[in-house]
């Protein structure tokens, strides 16, 4: 009797077992694919770390389709949001859910931002019920953007359709100057949900993988990239960027080009598990979001390069594919010669004279020829043409002298063969109307002969192509425009910023109420002179409207916008009987 009593609560004891594991656990969610919410692009620097430590996880979960959806539903911007935009959120009626996933440590010795509640990173998924409702909007943030945008993927997996991350985190909230609360700690977090969970497997790997993230949590920094880079070892660098991007931006040498949204169904692209890979986006965003699905899948040795190519490129590391065209500018303009690489008008005269003309390229349009006549001897090749036409130019090291009609498209043209290696180019000072100025003859009633074809040059055809497309789109005005508008505009409610590039004596001399006085070999040197807003209106003025243009140019190929070049410099405004200050 004794031996079927014990054997009896044994078999209860053991089938209440049973029932424990298989009954379903008190926080859970149901996974949901999320849609698109619209959201700003984002930068993020990730801080240095070590080496990744993997955490075994369940082998028959597919994390390479899951990842693959949840990159393929994120919004624009890789649901990355800007510290500005956060700030405008939080003063709605109704704020977002801002959640801050740094250490204690982290937010006693930084501060932190007004209204958020602390979860560190490694704790998230074992405090569900502290956040809101899956369709809630959360804001997720950290110190670098690295951690936000690991655990807004893992969160979106997990079915909440609404989560975004601080782009650069509270460094990048403190960089635009917004507020923080210091001597004191967030209030701690409540339960306000109740979560449930309908892949317990999933989820338990999840929460796995996020609690045990090492140090530094899978970031490193661009310097860091750089020595292994020279290691004799060298780790493979998987480019994260669209191929338009990489194009227009360049890449790092020896990198792999698998846009984010490929990387999951292309991994047969990637090294081994076990070998050093760096991944490396933009900013950083994209990167800190694969990175968790790639560790998931049992890649051991991943890191995240904080920052992406902006960090890099700001590191002064070199790129491939791109020209600097800022560093090109800045060496051109603070070498020029004393002549701007002009030529005047009695000079080139004397050389016509006494047999010794260089070839001289007219780069107007055709019917400025028709009515104002041209320069006897000269090859016409308009001014957006000019460089798809380098088989009618002569060797690389023969005398060019270029010439337009007031001065300001001889010196782009001047200045863009300089780039591809011509040595003996000039533009003439203050174009045909410096020529006829001077009396000196011109040909009228035809056009010149056919320039002649022979070989083109080999130049360099990454600095070709940025070239050619500067003068090929040139609008009409080609960037100018006359004494009158400046007048106008200066006068104007919103002046744009004048820049006169003139020496200081010639500034001395006269110069436009406002402007700014910079030399132009002095322009570049201290780029903090320059608009911070690359949209901003700005006018380039010299003498004559060379320096003026090159200036223009520079500006322009190093990515202002709204930037215009004053036709025949202050020669131009003078004539006008404008003022002037002294």
């Amino acid at each position: 009797m004794k031996k079927n009593l014990n054997l009896s609560l044994i078999l209860l004891v053991v089938f209440s077992m049973i029932l424990a594991a298989c009954g379903a656990p008190a926080e859970a969610t149901e996974v949901v694919v999320a849609p698109p919410t619209e959201a700003p692009a984002a930068t993020e620097v990730a801080v240095v770390t070590e080496a990744p430590v993997v955490t075994e996880v369940p082998a028959g979960i597919d994390y390479a389709t899951l990842y693959a959806e949840m990159i393929g539903g994120l919004p624009q911007g890789f649901g990355g949001i800007k510290p500005a935009d956060v700030s405008a959120a939080m003063a709605e009626a109704t704020p977002p859910f801002l959640l801050d996933v740094r250490d204690a440590a982290e937010l006693e010795k930084d501060g932190y931002i007004k209204g958020a509640v602390n979860i560190p990173v490694r704790d998230v998924l074992k405090n569900l019920d502290k956040l809101p409702g899956l369709d809630e909007k959360i804001i997720v943030y950290c110190g670098s953007g690295q951690r936000g945008g690991m655990l807004m993927g893992v969160l979106r997996i997990l079915g909440y359709t609404n989560v975004l991350n601080m782009g650069g985190g509270l460094t990048a909230w403190k960089t635009a100057e917004l507020p923080v609360e210091t001597g004191s700690m967030p209030e701690a977090p409540v339960s306000i949900s109740t979560p449930i969970i309908a892949d317990e497997e999933l989820f338990k790997a999840l929460d796995e993988s996020m609690s045990t993230l090492p140090d530094g949590f899978l970031g490193t920094k661009a310097d860091k990239v750089n020595e292994m880079l020279a290691s004799a070892t060298p780790p493979t660098v998987i480019d994260l960027r669209t191929p338009e991007e990489v194009a227009s931006e360049g890449y790092i040498k020896d990198s792999i080009n698998i846009p984010v949204g490929e990387l999951f169904t292309s991994l047969d692209k990637l090294p081994a598990k076990d070998a050093a890979i760096i991944l490396q986006c933009g900013s950083g965003l994209r990167g800190s979001i694969a990175i968790e699905g790639l560790r998931l899948l049992g890649y051991t040795n991943v890191l995240n390069m904080g920052g992406g190519l902006k960090a890099w490129k700001a590191a002064g590391f070199p790129v491939e594919g791109v020209v600097d065209w800022t560093a090109v500018w800045t060496d051109f303009l603070t070498n020029l010669p004393a002549d701007y690489y002009t030529v005047k008008a009695d000079v080139l005269k004397g050389q016509i004279d006494a047999g010794s003309a260089p070839f001289l390229v007219d780069v107007r349009e055709a019917k400025e020829l028709e009515d104002n006549g041209y320069i006897k001897g000269a090859v016409h090749l308009p001014v957006r043409t000019v460089l798809q036409n380098l088989d009618k130019l002569p060797a690389q090291d023969q005398p060019i002298v270029i010439y337009c009609g007031s001065g300001h498209r001889g010196a782009m043209v001047m200045a863009a063969l300089r780039f591809l290696g011509y040595t003996d180019v000039r533009n003439l000072g203050g174009g045909l109307g410096g020529w006829v100025k001077a009396e000196f003859p011109v040909e009228k009633g035809s056009m010149p002969a056919e320039p002649v074809a022979g070989t083109a040059p080999t130049v360099d055809p990454i600095r070709f192509k940025d070239l050619d497309a500067f003068l090929s789109t040139l609008p009409d005005g080609f960037y100018s425009v006359g004494a009158k508008d400046v007048k106008t505009a200066v006068e104007s409610a919103t002046p744009p910023m004048v820049f006169d590039l003139r020496t200081a004596d010639e500034f001395k001399a006269g110069y436009i109420k406002g402007a700014i006085n910079i030399p132009v070999n002095e322009f570049l040197a201290d780029m903090t002179k320059l608009p911070a807003d690359k949209a901003a209106a700005v006018i380039t003025v010299c003498q004559s409207g060379h320096r003026g243009a090159l200036a223009m140019m520079a500006m322009r190929m190093m990515g202002y916008t709204n930037v215009t070049s004053m036709s025949k410099g202050m020669n131009g405004w003078v004539a006008e009987s404008f003022p002037v200050e002294k």
